[in-house]
């Protein structure tokens, strides 16, 4: 996937205890720039995929979304949400897409702005930003 010229990374992460149960999201900049929130009842991948929309959101301009989530990245990098438009928001199993509440928005913002990119990082490897999402993201969960 061509990264935007002039993008501003911005690391998303989503956590669960349990699957389904308390979830958290963030996004973050820096180490001093970000944001968190929770959900009681939800998913990790939902999780996931509300940090990515938070962070476009949030984020003015051309943008590198850097996440762990396969679900989040092949998104786009295969384009998938692609396939979802065509087929009016079903799956290759002719299904309703997952969390479409969520992707709706996020794809609408995708092809409306044209100036994001996603782009994998993988988990519990040492990424320092990764890392304090995945923080942030685990601290927002409700207790």
């Amino acid at each position: 996937m061509e990264v935007p010229v002039g993008a501003t990374r911005v690391w998303t992460d989503g956590a669960c205890s349990g699957n389904p149960g308390p979830g958290g999201w963030a996004w973050a900049l820096d180490e001093t720039t970000y944001a968190a929130g929770s959900a009681v009842r939800t998913t990790n991948q939902r999780m996931e995929v509300q940090a990515a929309l938070e962070a476009v959101l949030a984020n003015e301009g051309p943008l590198l979304v850097v996440s762990d989530s396969t679900y989040v990245v092949n998104c786009f990098r295969d384009r998938w949400w692609q396939g979802w438009l065509d087929r009016g928001w079903t799956n290759s199993a002719k299904k309703p897409v997952a969390n479409r509440d969520l992707w709706e928005p996020l794809v609408g913002l995708y092809v409306d702005r044209g100036d994001v990119a996603f782009s994998w990082v993988k988990g519990h490897s040492g990424d320092r930003m990764n890392d304090l999402v995945d923080g942030l993201a685990v601290a927002a969960c409700p207790r």
